[in-house]
């Protein structure tokens, strides 16, 4: 029997009824109390979709209508443990929703109009596919994008890219989490951290990880057991008192940007009291490359490193770091102390916070991994490991070959190191001229409402000449799929098939998230043909539509696409969502078929009864992980130890790495893994950042932001914006149609220091102007001291907008009046706030609350990190009271203006390629990653 993590016995009961009795559950009928009426059910396991964590889910699936009555923590899942946040039983408000779209719509008239007609499914795939095909026929493979907000799924939308051979994947990953992807990714050539929270000494945070930070659900539950069980000490750094800040031993509030000061300050403190672990620095560190590009003339030993490295950060001091971050310099010395003392149990994280919101912010997460790597807490018990030691992925059989394309839509010059597409960027490199796009999907994604420049965006999508086909993959309305030609509505988390993985502690586990009443029906007996026949309406899941378009785009098998959707076990037929399962669970998942059969299951029943596999437990230092012998086949090392079998043109590198480096021989003879780096090992200095233009950033650096402290004129009413911040309860764009959660959180006030509201004569409630470089916004202001003075914060997640009554979520959104002018301003005010209104849930018409919130992001310039691709979300903005005539949530953009501030950031790069002619490094990840050849361009010319 499966062990349940989640589940607590206690003198007889359980949080949770047995996996054995998941089939055949009873219990009372909520609806008929107080009488006590038996009702039978299937909990049919899934997983949450309302963020990126993944937590496991329960379905209730009552056996005598198949009704979704309850959804709640799965305790099988070894992530979330049975443990749910807000977010995850309000998916049952998603399922019920009464605005949620049911069927294929096809606009009539303009874009944007409001003008829709239902259409059938195969109308709008022929549609669909006929222009796919003639793209891919004509070469015009740039011109077919995928645009992906949260995936919530590993490695099958490479697979249909792949297939088609366009190099059109797109993400939300450069107004998300791009800066500190770089930071890591030039450490050890993985992009996140995976922090071992439960056993850790000392947790530092740089954002609010309790409250609605990255995985923060089973994230939190560790931090708080490291606390209280093991004793560890907490440190924060955020500009805010958040839900984490209360619960730190030492919480740190600098000026916004200053993070990296305070960090590189602490390294130094370390390396100048000797409090370092020198074994693990000498063994894994690339120290002397270190001394070669930066000391040619001093010895090569350890030692000489050392002192050097001492020296070269003796700069930054304790109190060079209070003067830049304004954060007492006894509270910086407290936090150097308690680093110092972590041992090799330093557990970090930073995700979006300080690395989203500042120029140069991916040098946050540089720094803030250099104290991992001087304590020698990487990989250890209670340290910091990378993401890939956590994460499996299953990419299916017959996995599709790299393409030859570079798409410079989304790769463009300017951005070698970008983390990943510049994706925000889109409609300004379609007003460029740079391209157009004859087909676009935008799929779980409302850039115009999530993205910044938000009135930019609706001027391309609204352009059939930039944009000649927008396909909005959705299950609900948004600021966007209002803009669309097609809007299809695609399944909630118990409406769909996904694999995925996360590293939400030491360990490695697979995902699997299931239609519940589809599985529930299949129990019963009945048949399915496919997932339509047991979601509401017509509504889809995203697999089965893969499958069927690209069927149409190549019905005769002519381009080469088809067969990489048929099944691998009916050869020339087409493949079920049931077979692609099947193949991945039976092959390609370690241990798996072995759980299955001490079952009595196949690998398919078996994911299907638990929704979860446990791959393997304790994952630690897996750069000792010794080398096999397949893997060794055929590989020499180089003169620096790495070892590298043959590779061509031809040859794909792996998501992560570059194409034929497995390995490395270390000064003792061990092989190993190592890291996947160019020297696969950690690297302080990158030679990469160095090739691409950027020496003086090759080593963890303290970048001035763009909101330092010296660039504000505090006298002129200026202030720092930060508008990153997240509410525990509430999901991007998606929570728009959960009752459960709007109750919860219906307010969006602009955070603002009592000493600052004096001085600038304003109190709580009051109407405030806060105006960014292209425009301004109109919010209420909340004067406290939970936010350092020189800095207002304005929460992310609300400021949701209609233009009518039918194609929106009503449960959060006000009716805006919307125009333009002929110069290009754009003006936006609310006709409407949030109201109760009729359905055919009586809820809806009790709604109490009234505020839609400020639509924020609409104000931004788009600000691109030169070297992450980041957008730099925080604003320099001038604070005052609201001027006469201007009402809440106000909005006015000058879109011209945008155009100028986009090109002022874009001139503060450096182009690719390199001088070898590289556009990218090839070791970077890159999502549907291409040949080796796609990666080379013309080398750019020397002066």
């Amino acid at each position: 029997m499966i062990d349940l993590p989640g589940a607590r016995a206690h003198e007889g009961l359980r949080n949770f009824p047995p996996p054995e009795t998941w089939d055949h559950h009873v219990a009372y009928d909520a609806k008929a109390h107080p009488r006590k009426v038996p009702r039978e059910f299937m909990l049919i396991p899934t997983t949450c979709f309302n963020c990126e964590s993944a937590c496991g889910l329960l379905a209730h699936v009552a056996k005598d209508d198949l009704t979704v009555t309850k959804v709640e923590g799965n305790p099988a899942h070894p992530g979330s443990r049975g443990r749910n946040c807000a977010k995850g039983p309000a998916t049952i408000n998603q399922l019920n929703d009464p605005e949620r779209i049911l069927h294929p719509l096809r606009r009539v008239g303009e874009r944007g109009a409001g003008d829709w007609e239902q259409c059938t499914w195969d109308e709008a795939l022929d549609d669909i596919a006929a222009r796919i095909r003639a793209s891919v026929v004509a070469d015009r493979r740039d011109r077919v994008m995928y645009h992906v907000g949260r995936p919530g799924e590993d490695g099958f939308a490479e697979r249909f890219l792949l297939a088609w051979g366009v190099d059109g994947h797109n993400s939300h990953t450069n107004i998300c989490s791009a800066g500190a992807r770089l930071g890591y990714t030039t450490w050890g050539g993985y992009d996140r951290p995976a922090p071992d929270y439960a056993n850790a000494k000392v947790i530092v945070l740089l954002s609010s990880h309790l409250e609605a930070g990255h995985y923060f659900n089973p994230h939190a539950q560790r931090i708080m057991e490291a606390k209280h069980e093991g004793n560890a000490k907490l440190v924060v750094l955020d500009v805010r008192m958040s839900n984490t800040a209360s619960h730190a031993d030492l919480w740190l509030a600098p000026w916004p940007g200053s993070e990296a000061a305070i960090l590189l300050a602490v390294a130094s403190y370390l390396l100048r009291t000797g409090r370092v672990d020198r074994a693990y620095l000498e063994r894994w560190v690339n120290w002397q490359t270190y001394l070669d590009r930066l000391h040619p003339d001093v010895p090569r030993d350890f030692d000489t490193f050392l002192a050097a490295l001492t020296e070269d950060y003796a700069r930054y001091t304790l109190e060079f770091a209070a003067e830049e971050s304004q954060v007492p310099v006894e509270r910086i010395r407290e936090f150097a102390e308690i680093v110092a003392d972590a041992g090799t149990a330093l557990a970090a994280h930073v995700w979006r916070s300080a690395a989203a919101g500042n120029l140069g912010g991916w040098q946050v997460a540089r720094s803030l991994f250099f104290l991992n790597v001087l304590t020698g807490s990487v990989g250890t018990v209670g340290g910091t490991s990378p993401n890939g030691w956590d994460k499996f992925i299953a990419h299916g059989y017959d996995v599709p070959e790299g393409h030859e394309s570079w798409n410079e839509l989304l790769w463009p010059a300017e951005y070698p190191l970008s983390t990943n597409e510049m994706s925000f960027l889109l409609p300004h490199l379609l007003q460029d001229g740079r391209g157009a796009l004859d087909v676009y999907f935008s799929r779980v994604y409302n850039p115009v409402w999530t993205n910044p420049d938000g009135f930019t965006w609706i001027e391309s999508l609204t352009s059939t000449d930039q944009i000649g086909l927008h396909v909005a993959l959705t299950p609900t309305w948004s600021e966007t799929a209002i803009f669309a030609d097609y809007v299809l509505p695609m399944g909630h988390s118990t409406e769909r098939h996904d694999t995925h993985s996360y590293e939400t502690h030491a360990a490695r586990w697979l995902g699997f998230r299931q239609p519940v009443r589809r599985v529930a029906m299949e129990k019963l007996g009945e048949a399915v043909h496919d997932t339509r026949d047991a979601n509401p309406g017509e509504v889809w899941e995203e697999n089965e539509f893969w499958f069927e378009l690209s069927w149409r785009i190549d019905p005769d098998g002519s381009l080469g696409i088809r067969r990489y959707f048929e099944s691998p076990y009916r050869p020339g037929e087409k493949v079920t969502v049931d077979e692609y399962y099947r193949w991945v669970f039976e092959n390609q998942v370690p241990g798996l078929p072995e759980k299955a059969a001490a079952e009595g299951l196949s690998p398919l029943a078996y994911m299907r009864k638990y929704g979860v596999v446990e791959i393997v437990k304790d994952v630690y230092r897996q750069d000792e992980r010794p080398l096999t012998d397949a893997e060794l086949a055929g590989a020499e090392p180089d003169s620096a130890g790495v070892l590298r079998t043959p590779t061509t043109e031809e040859s794909t590198p792996p998501l992560v790495g570059e194409a034929g480096s497995v390995g490395v021989q270390l000064d003792d003879g061990a092989v190993v893994a190592g890291w996947p780096t160019p020297s696969r090992r950690l690297e302080l200095w990158s030679d990469s950042v160095a090739s691409f233009g950027w020496p003086e950033y090759a080593t963890p650096t303290y970048i001035r932001s763009h909101v330092a402290r010296e660039k504000v004129d505090i006298d002129a009413g200026q202030m720092v914006l930060v508008p990153t911040f997240r509410l525990p309860t509430l999901i991007h764009t998606r929570s728009a149609n959960a009752k459960y959660l709007n109750e919860i959180s219906n307010t969006h006030p602009l955070w603002i220091h009592d000493d600052d509201a004096r001085r600038l004569n304003l109190a709580t409630d009051d109407l405030v102007r806060v105006r960014t470089r292209i425009g301004y916004f109109v919010v209420r202001a909340w004067a406290h001291q939970g936010i350092r003075p020189g800095v207002v914060a304005l929460s992310h997640h609300m400021g949701r907008w209609r233009l009518d009554d039918i194609h929106a979520s009503r449960w959060a959104s006000g009716k805006v009046d919307l125009e333009r002018s002929e110069a290009g301003v754009w003006r936006m005010r609310y006709a409407e706030h949030t109201t109760p209104f009729t359905s055919n849930d009586p809820d809806s018409s009790r709604i109490y609350w009234e505020d839609p919130g400020v639509h924020q992001n609409l104000t931004f310039p788009v600000q691109p990190d030169p070297w992450s691709g980041a957008h730099c979300w925080h604003q320099l903005v001038t604070v005052a009271p609201a001027e006469p005539g201007d009402r809440y949530g106000d909005i006015e953009v000058d879109t011209v203006r945008a155009r100028e501030v986009y090109r002022e950031w874009l001139a503060l790069t450096r182009p690719g390629p390199d001088a070898a002619g590289m556009r990218r490094p090839e070791f970077m990840m890159r999502p549907v990653k291409p040949k080796r050849k796609a990666f080379r361009a013309t080398p750019r010319e020397t002066p």
